[in-house]
């Protein structure tokens, strides 16, 4: 893997660390010392300075109360990632609220199509 792929993947890996921790309403300092780190690695992984090795990522994913597979994806270029992402953001809305996300996906999607 190149140096910039891995940056790529370190930064988006980072936010979406980031994200969820926010969704989990936690500070840096509060994901710190539940891990036993300082705050200034848990800054260096969100900011794609750092990766996380495979079970920092599962402590995480834990502390946040997702999957691991949620840190990994959420950035992630992949159609089949960014789908189920999609489907993760669907889930919690009524039926009426869907489909209007649903059809201004179709609207943009067919104006950044030609």
């Amino acid at each position: 893997m190149s140096t910039a792929t891995e940056k790529t993947l370190a930064a988006s890996i980072g936010r979406a660390i980031a994200l969820q921790r926010t969704r989990a309403s936690l500070t840096q300092e509060h994901v710190a010392a539940k891990l036993g780190i300082g705050n200034e690695a848990v800054s260096r992984i969100e900011r794609g300075v750092a990766m996380p090795s495979l079970q920092r990522l599962y402590d995480l994913a834990k502390l946040f109360g997702c999957e691991a597979v949620d840190l990994l994806t959420e950035g992630s270029p992949h159609v089949d990632d960014q789908v189920r992402h999609l489907r993760q953001l669907l889930e919690p809305l009524n039926v009426e609220d869907r489909d209007l996300v649903l059809r201004l996906v179709e609207q943009l999607s067919s104006r950044l199509s030609r």
